[in-house]
C-alpha cells in the first residue's frame, strides 16, 4: 500500500533528529547524507528534509569552538576517500583513512561526495585547525601538519562507535604548547610495545611530548655504543628506540630524553667506581658523581653526545635534581674536594652550589650544540650559588617545593624564566606510593588543577600564565613491582585525559566529572 506523502518520520543522525517529509521515508536512514527517494510519480511533492541545529562534538579534549549548522553531518563509508591538498600530509591522510576504513586517494584537486580533505592553509598557531563538515564532506585545514593531525583526531573521536561528525565548523587550538607524559623506564622497564601503545593513546588525546627518564641509580635502559659497560641487562636497543621515536613523530609527539646528572647516576657509576662522589670520610654518596674530577664531565658528555643522535627531537631534559652533596648541612665541610674545586674555579668565595651550577651549565652547552631546547628540575637551580647562575635559556621543570631551600614558582617566573608544570601534588604517579605520595585521580586533576597550579594547590598570578608552557603527567617507578605495566596503563588512563583537557583549555570544563568519565568510557 502506498505511503501518504504527508506522513512525517524521524531519522536518527547522531547529532539530533531530522524531520523528513517524503514518500520514501526510510531511504538513507543514519547514513550521514541526505538521500532522496524517487517514486516516479509526478503527483508526488518534491522530497524535502530539515535538520535540527547541530550540537558541538563530544571529544577529549573538548574543542574550543563549534559553529553549529543544519545538515546531516558525516559518517565514513568504505567507498569514501581521504584526499590531501599537500604532499606533506600523506602520513596524516593514510593514518586517518586506515583508522576509518576509507580509501586513501592521495593528492587530488577534484571533489567527491563523502570526501575527507586535508590541507595546509592560514597562519598562526601550528597546532590549530579548522574542520568544516558540510555538504556530505569534511575539510580539515591548518597552518601546520600538527594542527591538521589534531583535526583528524577530533574526527576520529566524533565517528567512534558509529557516531556522526556534526554539521558545522570547529575552530580549535591548544592553550598550552607543552602537553606531556613522562615515563621512568630506568627504575621499571617497559616493553617497546607498551610504550608504543601509550604513544598511540597520547596522539589520539593530542598530547605532544613523551619524556623518557632512562638512567638512574637502578638501571641504564638504552643500548650505548660509547659506554656499553653501563647498560643494564634489560634495556631497549637503539633500533627499538628509533621505532619509538618514529612512531612518536608520526603522531606529532616529541620524545624528550632525560639523562639525569650529577645525581641519579648510580647505574653509570657502578661501572666507573673511581668517579663516585665520596665524603670527607671516604664514604660513597649514593648515585652522585664527583664533579671535581675531569673524567666525570667526559663520561657524561660522551653519553649526551651519543644520545643526541638517537633522540632527534628539539627538547632535552638535563635533570639536575637531588645532588646529594648539596643536601648536607655544610657541603663545603662534608665534601672538601668539591669546595676546593669551587674555589679554584670561582675564587675564595666559590662554593659547592656554584660548582654544581657550573656543571649543569656545561652539560647544557654540550646539548645546546645539538640545537636542543633545555630544561632542568627546579631543585637544580640553587639559591646558594652566588658566583654563577643557571644558563638563561634553561626552562624550569617545576615538580616540588619540598627540597632544602625550596623556592616558590613565582621566583623563577618573576626572573623571566619559562616553566613547565610537573606539580607532584597532582601529576606524579609514583609506584608504591612512598612517603606522602598517593596515586593521582583524574577527578582531582579535572576539578582542581590548572597549568597555573604549579606548587601545592594554589595558582600563581595570572600575569605569569604566558611563561607557563604547559604541563607533564609523570609515572615514576620507585617501587617497580607495586604495579604491572597493565595496571599502570589502567591507573593513568583517566588522569591522562583530565590532564590534557586542562592543558588544551584550562577553563572550567563544560562537562561535569561524571559526564566526562562517561564520555571517556564511550570513546574507549
Amino acid at each position: 500500500m502506498a505511503v501518504a506523502a504527508a506522513v512525517v518520520g524521524t531519522v536518527a543522525l547522531g547529532t539530533g533528529v531530522g524531520v523528513w517529509a517524503s514518500s520514501g521515508g526510510g531511504a538513507g536512514q543514519g547514513s550521514g547524507r541526505a538521500t532522496v527517494a524517487d517514486t516516479g510519480s509526478p503527483a508526488s511533492p518534491s522530497p524535502t528534509r530539515s535538520y535540527p541545529m547541530s550540537k558541538a562534538p563530544q571529544t577529549i579534549p573538548a574543542v574550543r569552538s563549534h559553529t553549529p549548522a543544519r545538515g546531516p553531518g558525516w559518517q565514513p563509508r568504505k567507498s569514501d576517500r581521504v584526499v590531501i591538498g599537500d604532499a606533506s600530509l600523506a602520513d596524516e591522510g593514510r593514518l586517518i583513512a586506515g583508522e576509518l576504513g576509507m580509501s586513501y586517494a592521495g593528492q587530488k584537486n577534484d571533489t567527491q561526495a563523502g570526501d575527507v580533505r586535508l590541507a595546509l592553509a592560514g597562519g598562526g598557531n601550528q597546532e590549530s585547525y579548522t574542520m568544516n563538515v558540510h555538504g556530505g564532506r569534511v575539510d580539515i585545514t591548518g597552518p601546520g601538519r600538527a594542527g591538521v593531525f589534531y583535526g583528524t583526531r577530533t574526527l576520529k573521536q566524533e565517528v567512534h562507535g558509529g557516531g556522526t561528525a556534526p554539521e558545522g565548523v570547529v575552530r580549535d587550538e591548544p592553550a598550552k604548547p607543552v602537553r606531556g607524559f613522562m615515563l621512568d623506564i630506568a627504575r621499571k622497564p617497559y616493553s617497546e610495545s607498551w610504550i608504543e601503545d601509550r604513544i598511540r593513546e597520547l596522539g589520539d588525546l593530542k598530547f605532544n611530548e613523551l619524556g623518557l627518564h632512562f638512567s638512574d641509580d637502578q638501571a641504564f635502559r638504552i643500548e650505548s655504543s660509547s659506554h656499553p659497560e653501563i647498560v643494564s641487562a634489560d634495556h631497549l636497543t637503539k633500533a627499538q628506540v628509533r621505532r619509538i621515536v618514529d612512531l612518536a613523530n608520526s603522531r606529532h609527539i616529541t620524545v624528550v630524553p632525560e639523562l639525569d646528572s650529577p645525581g641519579h647516576l648510580g647505574a653509570v657509576l657502578a661501572a666507573h667506581p673511581d668517579l663516585r662522589l665520596r665524603n670527607r670520610n671516604g664514604v660513597v654518596t649514593k648515585g652522585a658523581i664527583d664533579i671535581s674530577k675531569p673524567g666525570s664531565a667526559k663520561l657524561v658528555d660522551d653519553l649526551l653526545n651519543e644520545f643526541a643522535g638517537l633522540f632527534t627531537g628539539s627538547q632535552w631534559h638535563l635533570g639536575g635534581d637531588e645532588y646529594t652533596a648539596l643536601m648536607a648541612s655544610d657541603p663545603q665541610t662534608a665534601y672538601p674536594q668539591l669546595a676546593a674545586a669551587a674555589r679554584a674555579k670561582f675564587g675564595a668565595n666559590g662554593n659547592v652550589a656554584d660548582l654544581t651550577t657550573s656543571w649543569l651549565n656545561d652539560r647544557a652547552a654540550t646539548v645546546r650544540a645539538h640545537g636542543r631546547t633545555l630544561r632542568a628540575w627546579n631543585d637544580g637551580f640553587y639559591r646558594s650559588a652566588t658566583a654563577v647562575r643557571p644558563a638563561n635559556d634553561l626552562q624550569v621543570a617545576y615538580w616540588t617545593g619540598k627540597e632544602i631551600g625550596a623556592r616558590q614558582p613565582q621566583e623563577y617566573l618573576s626572573a623571566g624564566r619559562k616553566l613547565i608544570n610537573y606539580n607532584d601534588e597532582f601529576l606524579y604517579y609514583v609506584l608504591g606510593q612512598p612517603q606522602t605520595f598517593v596515586y593521582p585521580t583524574g577527578q582531582r586533576i579535572y576539578e582542581q588543577w590548572t597549568p597555573r597550579v604549579v606548587r601545592g594547590t594554589t595558582a600563581v598570578p595570572a600575569r605569569y600564565d604566558g611563561q607557563i608552557l604547559g604541563g607533564t603527567f609523570a609515572v615514576w617507578g620507585d617501587f617497580p613491582n607495586a604495579q604491572t605495566p597493565d595496571q599502570v596503563a589502567a591507573g593513568i588512563r583517566m588522569p591522562l585525559r583530565a590532564t590534557v583537557q586542562k592543558l588544551w583549555d584550562p577553563g572550567t570544563p563544560a562537562l561535569s566529572w561524571t559526564q566526562f568519565k562517561t564520555l571517556a568510557n564511550r570513546l574507549g
